[in-house]
Order: C-alpha cells, then sequence, then structure tokens
C-alpha cells in the first residue's frame, strides 16, 4: 500500500503477543515509525518461541511472532536496568502513541503507566489492551477469553462440544477495537492538542462481537447452541454438501428469491411453493428435511459446474478451500507481505486491506 497517512508518527510498541503487535503493525504498514520494545529477561515477546515442530529451533523469529510483526524496528530493554529504562522513557517522550498490555501493576512499577507518562509527555495517546478489564490482575489468553464470553459453548456441534475457534479471534477483535479508539484519540487531539489514555479489554471486545447472537438471547431469551457451521435465524446456511467429485460445498441462501433460485437449478422447483420451505423461517424450522433434499441432489453435481451455475444466478455459494488453495490464488496472493527479520526471511498477510481512492 503506497497510502501512508502516518508517516509523521511515532509509535513505542510494549505489547507483547498478538493484540497489541497487530496494531502496531497496522501503523507501520500505514507509514509510523514503530520501535517494538521487548523485555530482554525474558528473550522478547513470547511469540517468538511459538513455533511448529517444523521450524527452526535456534533461530529468535516464528511464524507466528512474523504474522503481526512488520516493518518495525526493534530494541530489547531490562527494565529492572535504571539506565535502560530511562532510554525507553526518552523514546515515549517523543512518541504521539505507546500501546501496552502490562500485567496489572507492572505499567505502574516501572513508571510506564499513562499517569506517569502523561507527566513527560502531554500529547501522548496510550492504547492499552487488558484481558478482564483495568482491575483485574487474571491471565488472560485467547482461549480463556473465548470460554467465558461464550463463543466456545456456540462454537462446534451438538456432538463435539464446545469448541474454539482455530485463530485468536478475540485478540483480533480487540487489536480492531483499540485501533478505532485510538483513531479517534488522534482526531481528538487535533482540536485539543492533548493526549488520552484508550483502553480495551479483551473481556468487553468478545462479548461486544456476540453481535446477532447476543440479541437472541437479549430479546427472544434463546440460548445459542453450538450448530457447526449453521446459522440460527437463516435456512440454508452452513450446511455442508458433498459434491460428485467429492468436494464440499456450503450455502448462505438469505433471501426467499435466493431461495427460488436454488431449487430450481437442483429440479426441486416444488419445494418453494411447498408450505414448510417457503419462507426462512419455516426453511429453519425444517432445516433438517430440506438439508436431506438439498443433499439428494448436489452429490449428482460436480463442484465446478454446481458452482458456476450458482455464480450465475448470484447464490451465494462456496467451496470449502483449505488454507493452501486459498494461497494458490491471486487474490490472496497479493496480499502477502515479505520482509527479512534479523536475517530470517518472513511472511504474512497484511493487516491493512481497505483502500482508499479519490
Amino acid at each position: 500500500m503506497n497510502f501512508k497517512p502516518f508517516e509523521s508518527l511515532k509509535v513505542v510498541e510494549l505489547a507483547g503477543v498478538l493484540a497489541g503487535p497487530s496494531v502496531g503493525m497496522f501503523f507501520a504498514e500505514l507509514g509510523a515509525k514503530v520501535l517494538k520494545i521487548e523485555n530482554k529477561n525474558t528473550g522478547g515477546d513470547v511469540t517468538r518461541s511459538w513455533k511448529l515442530p517444523a521450524e527452526d529451533e535456534a533461530s529468535h523469529i516464528s511464524a507466528y511472532f512474523a504474522s503481526i510483526n512488520f516493518q518495525k524496528r526493534y530494541f530489547l530493554a531490562d527494565y529492572y536496568d535504571e539506565t535502560e529504562l530511562a532510554h525507553v522513557v526518552d523514546l515515549i517522550r517523543e512518541a504521539d502513541i505507546v500501546i501496552a498490555n502490562f500485567k496489572k501493576g507492572d505499567g505502574e512499577k516501572f513508571g510506564l503507566d499513562y499517569q506517569s507518562l502523561k507527566k513527560i509527555n502531554s500529547k501522548l495517546i496510550y492504547g492499552e489492551i487488558s484481558g478482564f478489564g483495568e482491575q483485574s490482575d487474571r491471565v488472560a489468553y485467547d482461549l480463556i477469553l473465548q470460554a467465558e464470553s461464550g463463543f466456545m459453548s456456540i462454537n462446534g456441534t451438538e456432538n463435539s462440544g464446545p469448541i474454539k475457534m482455530p485463530v485468536a479471534l478475540i485478540d483480533i477483535l480487540a487489536g480492531h477495537q483499540l485501533k478505532e479508539g485510538i483513531l479517534v484519540a488522534l482526531l481528538e487531539r487535533q482540536k485539543t492538542n492533548k493526549g488520552c489514555k484508550v483502553h480495551v479489554s479483551l473481556l468487553d471486545s468478545a462479548i461486544s462481537s456476540l453481535a446477532n447472537q447476543a440479541s437472541n438471547w437479549l430479546m427472544s431469551n434463546h440460548i445459542p447452541k453450538p450448530i457447526g457451521s449453521k446459522h440460527p435465524n437463516i435456512a440454508p446456511y452452513g450446511e455442508l454438501f458433498t459434491t460428485s467429485d467429492n468436494r464440499l460445498i456450503t450455502l448462505a441462501i438469505g433471501s426467499d428469491s435466493q431461495f427460488q433460485k436454488l431449487v430450481s437449478i437442483l429440479n426441486l422447483e416444488y419445494l418453494a411453493e411447498n408450505p414448510d420451505f417457503d419462507s426462512n423461517q419455516v426453511r429453519v424450522k425444517n432445516r433438517t428435511q430440506l438439508e436431506e433434499l438439498l443433499a439428494e441432489k448436489i452429490v449428482n453435481f460436480k463442484s465446478t459446474d454446481l458452482l458456476q451455475k450458482m455464480h450465475a444466478l448470484y447464490i451465494p455459494a462456496a467451496l470449502v478451500k483449505t488454507v493452501n488453495e486459498v494461497f494458490e490464488e491471486d487474490a490472496a496472493k497479493k496480499l502477502i507481505r515479505e520482509e527479512i527479520i534479523d536475517d530470517v526471511p518472513t511472511k504474512r498477510v497484511t493487516g491493512t486491506v481497505f483502500k482508499i481512492t479519490s
């Protein structure tokens, strides 16, 4: 991306793991000078050691670390060393933004909390991420938040039991919340010439993201249950169907017109007039029977042929692809960013996929 609106900004990243560093990478990709300061006593960001069995054990870079660290400078510091801590403070004195995720009390212990730092830099925007809120000292990992925010209870199937989502989604969501808060703070600073603290908790971010599942409970007393990829409010939506070439496809039929087009392709036109399936609400009620009827027809089609027919009629349908299949396509390839960190070639996908044109 050639769009570099933050070229004049200096960001000091005191955060580790995923949420905070993803915010630092966002600003780095958009031109900011981002300095990531890591704990010398622990060997740096813990994700440097989160490696697959196939990764180089001796390297200080892991694929996980590389995924959310890009176009940054790196500096190891011992906060217990007065000289090194003073150097960190001096760097923050000239910074526009600090990103931190200290355990409760650690920021204050080293004088790296907002109340201390705003005394030396009144324009500083201090972006802070916590697990369960500013007053909690609980150790927070994404899995723990997925469990306690309700996400695991609605993910999986009736037979599988609760399942964690395969990416640290709560961290990613919290990172987006913090980006938004910092951007609002930057706008406000233009008017007031003063900084502020922006705090985001993983728990708040998770609960906020329950969206329609939260409203299903709040408005209808419906406790969401794990139903796999299916949607509690729409059918057919998320059911998996096997084609004649043994590929899996899925459908997201969000309207009656889409359903009518679907059944016409499958030679099941009568279903559109059947009172058990002629509206979304009854399709949700009778989704198991509907799934069986659709499966009997879909298995006779080759995946490419069927998807081509569906796409031509604007029916939301997709092949269930593996990650390697995704990155064989140009749409994904163009999002890959490469960089050498500590002599190690690294790759990741960009964190900024929006486009701005005039």
